[in-house]
C-alpha cells in the first residue's frame, strides 16, 4: 500500500501544473478578493487546512498562489500550531481539545466522545475530502489520509458522518454554514513540492471566490498548516480571505489552532469548545 501511495505521489507531482498560478474560471474579483465596497454579513466560514510547510511558504516563489493572496488580502504571521504530529492539531482545531492523543493513529485507536464544531452544527457541515475512496472512509489508503480529516475520529457523528464527511469534486459545494476542505498528502504540500500544492490551490480559491456564498458577502475561507515541522515554535501563517478584509493586511497577533475554532463558532453563533472560550479571535485584528 505504501509503495502504491509512492507512485501516486510521484505521478501527481510530475502531472500538476507548476508555476503561476492560473486561476482558470475565477471571477473578476480574483484580482482583488478582499478589501470590497459593500456591507458584508458572514454566515459561511470554509477552511483549507495544508500541511507542514509553515512559516516558508511565505516569500517562496515556489508559492505564487498563497503570496498572492497575502498581497490581496490578509495574513496572520505570528499564528501557532499546538503541537505535533499531526492529529492532535487536526483535533484542537475542530474540538477546541487534543482529547490526550499524541500520535498520528487510525480513527480505529482513537474513537473520541468529546464534542467538536461538527456535532455542534447538527448536519450544517461538510468536511470535503481529497481522493477520499468512500464517505466517511476511517482508513488511510493511497492519497487519502484518515488522520487529516478529524470528522472520522468523533463517534457522536453517527450517521451524520457518512452524508457529510465526503469526497471532494468539483466545484467546491459550500452551501453548509461550515465546510472543512481537505487536499490529498501530495497537493496539501506534505509529500508533493510546494509548487505542487499551491496550483492546487489556486484552483480551490477560485472555486470558493465563484461561489454564490462568497459573491454575496456571506463566506470566510482562512487557509492554514496543521503544524510547522521546520521551527520550534511550531509557527504557521493563516490567510483571512473574506470581502472586508483589508488588502494586504498583515497582523503580528499572536494566535493558534485555538482562534481559529473560537473565530468559526463565533461568526456561526455557537458556544466556544475547549480551548477556543478563552482564545484570542481573528475577528477584530481582520474586519471580521
Amino acid at each position: 500500500m505504501r509503495r502504491l501511495a509512492a507512485v501516486l505521489i510521484a505521478l501527481t507531482a510530475v502531472i500538476a501544473p507548476v508555476g503561476p498560478p492560473a486561476f482558470a474560471g475565477a471571477p473578476a474579483t480574483w484580482n482583488r478578493p478582499c478589501a470590497l465596497a459593500g456591507r458584508a454579513h458572514y454566515t459561511h466560514v470554509a477552511w483549507i487546512v495544508l500541511e507542514n510547510v509553515g512559516t516558508a511558504v511565505v516569500g517562496s516563489r515556489q508559492a505564487p498562489t498563497f503570496n498572492a493572496l497575502a498581497e490581496r488580502c490578509g495574513l496572520a504571521i505570528n499564528d501557532h500550531g499546538v503541537t505535533h504530529p499531526s492529529l492532535p492539531n487536526y483535533l484542537a482545531l475542530t474540538a477546541g481539545t487534543t482529547a490526550g492523543v499524541a500520535d498520528d493513529g487510525e480513527p480505529s485507536a482513537h474513537p473520541l466522545t468529546v464534542a467538536s464544531i461538527f456535532s455542534q452544527l447538527h448536519g450544517r457541515w461538510r468536511s470535503l475530502e481529497e481522493s477520499m475512496p468512500r464517505p466517511c472512509d476511517r482508513v488511510t489508503s493511497g492519497l487519502y489520509a484518515a488522520r487529516h480529516n478529524p470528522a472520522v475520529y468523533f463517534t457522536s457523528l453517527g450517521a451524520a458522518c457518512a452524508r457529510d464527511d465526503v469526497a471532494l469534486t468539483w466545484p467546491l459545494q459550500l452551501g453548509e454554514p461550515f465546510t472543512f476542505i481537505t487536499p490529498n498528502v501530495c497537493h496539501d504540500m506534505h509529500s508533493c513540492p510546494v509548487a505542487t500544492g499551491d496550483a492546487w490551490l489556486a484552483r480551490a480559491v477560485s472555486s470558493v471566490i465563484a461561489s454564490a456564498q462568497y459573491q454575496s458577502r456571506t463566506l470566510v475561507l482562512f487557509i492554514t498548516f496543521d503544524e510547522n515541522d521546520g521551527d520550534a515554535s511550531n509557527q504557521v501563517p493563516t490567510l483571512v480571505i473574506a470581502p472586508s478584509v483589508a488588502r494586504g493586511l498583515r497582523v503580528t497577533t499572536s494566535f493558534s489552532h485555538y482562534s481559529l475554532l473560537a473565530t468559526t463558532e463565533t461568526l456561526l453563533g455557537l458556544v466556544r469548545l475547549g480551548a477556543a472560550r478563552s482564545a484570542r479571535t481573528f475577528l477584530r485584528p481582520f474586519h471580521l
